[in-house]
């Protein structure tokens, strides 16, 4: 099976297969409703997370939001 390579937050990472952004997501064990997606340079809005597939080459960058006081 081939590997897809794409830029997560400026930095090469190799997935082992086409995901959704959904799916990412989840291997990253991140809250999707506590963060911000961009894929290449367009923000993502959340209700398209698991219909956006990574294909070769994505840029993606994740914000996380954090709360305090």
């Amino acid at each position: 099976m081939s590997q897809i390579k794409i830029f997560l937050n400026g930095e090469e990472k190799m997935l082992t297969e086409k995901m959704t952004l959904s799916d990412l997501l989840k291997q990253l064990e991140l809250d999707s409703k506590k963060v911000a997606v961009e894929k290449d340079l367009e923000i993502v809005n959340q209700h398209d997370f698991s219909a956006v597939i990574l294909d070769e080459g994505a840029r993606i960058e994740i914000v996380h939001f954090i709360g305090g006081g």
